[in-house]
Protein backbone atom coordinates (compact mmCIF):
# COMPACT_ATOMS: atom_id res chain seq x y z
CA UNK A 1 0.00 0.00 0.00
CA UNK A 2 1.61 3.60 -1.05
CA UNK A 3 1.97 5.78 1.88
CA UNK A 4 -0.82 8.12 2.49
CA UNK A 5 -0.01 12.21 3.34
CA UNK A 6 -2.72 13.79 5.70
CA UNK A 7 -3.06 17.43 6.82
CA UNK A 8 -5.27 19.47 8.23
CA UNK A 9 -5.20 19.84 12.69
CA UNK A 10 -8.21 18.00 13.02
CA UNK A 11 -7.88 14.98 10.55
CA UNK A 12 -4.48 14.15 12.44
CA UNK A 13 -5.80 14.74 15.81
CA UNK A 14 -8.50 12.14 15.32
CA UNK A 15 -5.97 9.59 13.60
CA UNK A 16 -3.00 10.28 16.49
CA UNK A 17 -6.22 9.73 19.10
CA UNK A 18 -7.21 6.27 17.79
CA UNK A 19 -3.69 5.52 17.49
CA UNK A 20 -2.07 2.51 15.65
CA UNK A 21 0.08 4.56 13.40
CA UNK A 22 3.39 4.11 11.24
CA UNK A 23 4.78 7.17 9.63
CA UNK A 24 6.38 11.26 10.59
CA UNK A 25 4.57 13.99 11.60
CA UNK A 26 5.90 17.51 10.16
CA UNK A 27 4.60 20.47 12.64
CA UNK A 28 5.70 24.07 11.88
CA UNK A 29 6.20 24.96 15.86
CA UNK A 30 4.76 28.86 15.31
CA UNK A 31 1.31 27.70 14.87
CA UNK A 32 -1.46 27.33 16.96
CA UNK A 33 -2.19 24.37 18.73
CA UNK A 34 0.51 22.25 17.17
CA UNK A 35 2.27 21.64 21.00
CA UNK A 36 -0.75 19.17 21.82
CA UNK A 37 -0.51 17.47 18.30
CA UNK A 38 2.97 16.92 19.01
CA UNK A 39 2.22 15.60 22.55
CA UNK A 40 -0.34 13.35 20.93
CA UNK A 41 2.10 11.95 18.50
CA UNK A 42 4.84 10.95 21.55
CA UNK A 43 2.11 9.02 23.30
CA UNK A 44 1.57 7.27 20.13
CA UNK A 45 4.79 6.68 18.69
CA UNK A 46 4.96 8.40 15.94
CA UNK A 47 8.41 10.57 15.17
CA UNK A 48 7.57 14.00 15.14
CA UNK A 49 9.65 16.49 13.20
CA UNK A 50 9.59 20.19 13.38
CA UNK A 51 9.93 22.32 10.29
CA UNK A 52 8.74 25.63 8.71
CA UNK A 53 6.28 26.40 6.31
CA UNK A 54 7.97 26.02 3.43
CA UNK A 55 8.91 22.49 3.91
CA UNK A 56 5.56 21.89 4.43
CA UNK A 57 4.11 23.38 1.39
CA UNK A 58 6.52 21.11 -0.88
CA UNK A 59 4.82 18.13 1.31
CA UNK A 60 1.37 19.42 0.23
CA UNK A 61 1.44 21.88 -2.45
CA UNK A 62 -1.31 24.27 -1.98
CA UNK A 63 -3.18 23.53 0.95
CA UNK A 64 -4.06 24.54 4.13
CA UNK A 65 -2.02 22.53 6.14
CA UNK A 66 -2.06 24.65 8.91
CA UNK A 67 0.85 23.70 10.24
CA UNK A 68 0.96 19.92 10.82
CA UNK A 69 1.37 17.03 7.75
CA UNK A 70 0.95 13.22 8.54
CA UNK A 71 2.83 11.15 6.39
CA UNK A 72 1.44 7.39 7.01
CA UNK A 73 3.11 4.15 5.62
CA UNK A 74 -0.46 2.87 5.74
CA UNK A 75 -4.21 3.92 6.39
CA UNK A 76 -4.54 2.47 9.73
CA UNK A 77 -8.31 1.13 9.18
CA UNK A 78 -9.86 -1.76 10.72
CA UNK A 79 -9.56 -3.58 8.27
CA UNK A 80 -10.08 -7.30 6.48
CA UNK A 81 -10.61 -8.53 2.69
CA UNK A 82 -12.54 -11.36 4.33
CA UNK A 83 -15.88 -10.79 4.52
CA UNK A 84 -16.95 -13.92 5.21
CA UNK A 85 -14.58 -13.91 8.46
CA UNK A 86 -16.28 -10.30 9.37
CA UNK A 87 -19.93 -11.61 9.24
CA UNK A 88 -18.62 -14.75 11.87
CA UNK A 89 -17.76 -11.67 14.15
CA UNK A 90 -21.28 -10.24 13.92
CA UNK A 91 -23.78 -12.46 15.95
CA UNK A 92 -25.92 -9.24 17.59
CA UNK A 93 -29.23 -9.04 16.26
CA UNK A 94 -29.30 -5.48 15.55
CA UNK A 95 -26.14 -5.81 12.87
CA UNK A 96 -25.96 -3.21 10.36
CA UNK A 97 -23.58 -3.46 6.86
CA UNK A 98 -23.58 -0.62 4.59
CA UNK A 99 -22.75 -1.37 1.27
CA UNK A 100 -21.73 1.03 -1.63
CA UNK A 101 -22.24 0.59 -5.28
CA UNK A 102 -19.61 2.30 -6.88
CA UNK A 103 -19.17 5.78 -5.06
CA UNK A 104 -16.50 7.26 -6.97
CA UNK A 105 -16.71 11.40 -5.18
CA UNK A 106 -14.40 11.89 -2.28
CA UNK A 107 -16.43 13.85 -0.44
CA UNK A 108 -19.39 12.12 -0.75
CA UNK A 109 -17.18 8.82 0.47
CA UNK A 110 -15.85 10.80 3.16
CA UNK A 111 -18.98 12.07 4.63
CA UNK A 112 -20.74 8.33 3.82
CA UNK A 113 -17.87 6.88 6.80
CA UNK A 114 -18.59 9.90 8.71
CA UNK A 115 -22.26 8.85 9.41
CA UNK A 116 -21.51 5.23 8.94
CA UNK A 117 -18.90 6.03 12.59
CA UNK A 118 -22.09 8.52 13.97
CA UNK A 119 -24.61 5.56 13.69
CA UNK A 120 -22.19 2.40 14.46
CA UNK A 121 -22.66 0.52 10.88
CA UNK A 122 -20.99 -2.40 11.95
CA UNK A 123 -19.36 -2.86 8.32
CA UNK A 124 -18.90 -0.73 5.07
CA UNK A 125 -17.94 -2.71 2.16
CA UNK A 126 -17.01 -1.36 -0.80
CA UNK A 127 -15.75 -3.13 -4.51
CA UNK A 128 -12.01 -3.06 -5.18
CA UNK A 129 -13.21 -0.82 -8.58
CA UNK A 130 -15.27 1.61 -10.06
CA UNK A 131 -14.99 3.44 -6.71
CA UNK A 132 -13.20 6.07 -4.92
CA UNK A 133 -9.69 4.94 -3.23
CA UNK A 134 -9.45 6.03 0.03
CA UNK A 135 -7.23 9.56 -0.38
CA UNK A 136 -6.65 12.44 2.09
CA UNK A 137 -9.78 13.87 0.65
CA UNK A 138 -11.79 10.93 1.86
CA UNK A 139 -9.99 11.24 5.31
CA UNK A 140 -10.49 15.17 5.41
CA UNK A 141 -14.12 14.69 4.17
CA UNK A 142 -15.05 12.28 7.22
CA UNK A 143 -13.80 14.40 9.88
CA UNK A 144 -11.15 11.86 11.46
CA UNK A 145 -13.96 9.37 11.07
CA UNK A 146 -12.28 6.92 8.44
CA UNK A 147 -9.67 5.56 11.30
CA UNK A 148 -12.48 4.41 12.93
CA UNK A 149 -15.05 2.65 10.58
CA UNK A 150 -14.25 -1.18 9.68
CA UNK A 151 -14.07 -1.69 5.94
CA UNK A 152 -13.93 -4.26 4.25
CA UNK A 153 -13.15 -4.61 0.23
CA UNK A 154 -14.96 -6.99 -2.33
CA UNK A 155 -14.31 -7.89 -6.01
CA UNK A 156 -18.46 -8.45 -6.71
CA UNK A 157 -21.15 -6.96 -4.89
CA UNK A 158 -23.66 -9.07 -5.36
CA UNK A 159 -22.08 -12.03 -4.20
CA UNK A 160 -21.45 -9.62 -0.93
CA UNK A 161 -24.59 -9.37 -0.70
CA UNK A 162 -25.68 -13.15 -1.19
CA UNK A 163 -23.15 -13.55 1.80
CA UNK A 164 -25.09 -11.30 3.73
CA UNK A 165 -28.62 -12.91 3.25
CA UNK A 166 -26.86 -15.84 3.89
CA UNK A 167 -26.41 -14.67 7.55
CA UNK A 168 -29.38 -14.05 8.17
CA UNK A 169 -29.26 -10.32 6.62
CA UNK A 170 -32.25 -8.58 4.95
CA UNK A 171 -30.38 -6.40 2.30
CA UNK A 172 -32.28 -3.14 1.43
CA UNK A 173 -31.22 -1.20 -1.84
CA UNK A 174 -31.50 3.00 -1.76
CA UNK A 175 -33.95 3.36 -5.01
CA UNK A 176 -36.16 5.89 -6.09
CA UNK A 177 -38.34 3.53 -6.98
CA UNK A 178 -38.06 1.59 -3.97
CA UNK A 179 -41.25 1.56 -1.08
CA UNK A 180 -41.84 4.41 1.18
CA UNK A 181 -38.90 4.14 3.95
CA UNK A 182 -41.45 4.69 7.19
CA UNK A 183 -43.81 2.10 5.76
CA UNK A 184 -40.67 -0.50 5.77
CA UNK A 185 -39.86 -2.94 8.75
CA UNK A 186 -36.52 -2.41 9.08
CA UNK A 187 -35.54 -4.02 12.21
CA UNK A 188 -33.04 -6.97 12.85
CA UNK A 189 -30.00 -7.57 10.85
CA UNK A 190 -29.66 -5.34 8.33
CA UNK A 191 -27.43 -4.46 4.93
CA UNK A 192 -28.45 -1.22 2.80
CA UNK A 193 -26.96 -0.50 -0.55
CA UNK A 194 -26.03 2.93 -1.70
CA UNK A 195 -25.53 3.22 -5.38
CA UNK A 196 -23.30 5.89 -6.84
CA UNK A 197 -23.93 9.10 -7.31
CA UNK A 198 -25.32 9.48 -10.79
CA UNK A 199 -26.30 5.66 -12.15
CA UNK A 200 -27.58 5.01 -8.36
CA UNK A 201 -27.86 1.02 -7.99
CA UNK A 202 -26.31 -1.51 -10.87
CA UNK A 203 -29.17 -3.52 -12.51
CA UNK A 204 -27.40 -6.66 -11.12
CA UNK A 205 -27.08 -5.40 -7.51
CA UNK A 206 -30.84 -4.13 -7.41
CA UNK A 207 -32.19 -7.28 -8.32
CA UNK A 208 -30.12 -9.10 -5.66
CA UNK A 209 -31.21 -7.10 -2.32
CA UNK A 210 -34.50 -8.38 -0.86
CA UNK A 211 -36.37 -4.95 -1.22
CA UNK A 212 -35.79 -1.20 -2.66
CA UNK A 213 -36.32 1.68 -0.15
CA UNK A 214 -37.33 5.73 -0.83
CA UNK A 215 -36.89 8.48 1.23
CA UNK A 216 -39.97 10.78 1.34
CA UNK A 217 -39.45 13.94 -0.01
CA UNK A 218 -41.12 16.95 -1.80
CA UNK A 219 -38.47 19.20 -3.15
CA UNK A 220 -38.01 20.19 -6.69
CA UNK A 221 -35.05 18.09 -7.58
CA UNK A 222 -35.21 14.20 -8.15
CA UNK A 223 -32.97 13.25 -5.33
CA UNK A 224 -30.83 13.66 -2.13
CA UNK A 225 -27.38 13.86 -2.19
CA UNK A 226 -26.02 10.00 -1.38
CA UNK A 227 -23.86 11.11 0.97
CA UNK A 228 -27.02 12.82 2.53
CA UNK A 229 -29.48 9.77 1.68
CA UNK A 230 -26.85 7.69 3.47
CA UNK A 231 -27.26 9.47 6.69
CA UNK A 232 -31.06 9.71 6.97
CA UNK A 233 -31.61 5.96 6.23
CA UNK A 234 -28.86 4.73 8.60
CA UNK A 235 -30.69 6.82 11.24
CA UNK A 236 -33.91 5.53 10.50
CA UNK A 237 -32.60 1.64 10.74
CA UNK A 238 -31.20 2.23 13.81
CA UNK A 239 -34.14 4.02 15.29
CA UNK A 240 -36.12 1.14 14.09
CA UNK A 241 -33.53 -1.12 16.01
CA UNK A 242 -34.03 0.75 19.01
CA UNK A 243 -30.02 0.98 18.94
CA UNK A 244 -29.42 4.06 21.25
CA UNK A 245 -26.09 6.00 20.35
CA UNK A 246 -24.03 8.64 22.73
CA UNK A 247 -24.18 10.62 19.95
CA UNK A 248 -25.79 14.50 20.24
CA UNK A 249 -27.19 16.36 17.75
CA UNK A 250 -24.96 19.61 17.43
CA UNK A 251 -21.77 18.39 18.90
CA UNK A 252 -18.37 19.20 17.08
CA UNK A 253 -16.14 16.28 16.80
Amino acid sequence: MKPITIWGQHAIAELLHKGGLRGILYLCPNKKKTDKLRKLAEASGIKTILTDEAELERLVPGQRHRGAVLILEEMPLVYQSDLKYQLKQLDQPGALVLLLDGITDPQNYGAILRSADQFGADLVVVTERKAAPLTQAVVAASAGAASYVKLVTVVNLVKAIELLQANDFWVYGADLAGQNLWETRLTGRIGLVMGSEGQGLHRLVRQACDGLLRIPAQGHVDSLNVSVATGILLYEIRRQQGWRGSFQPGAQH
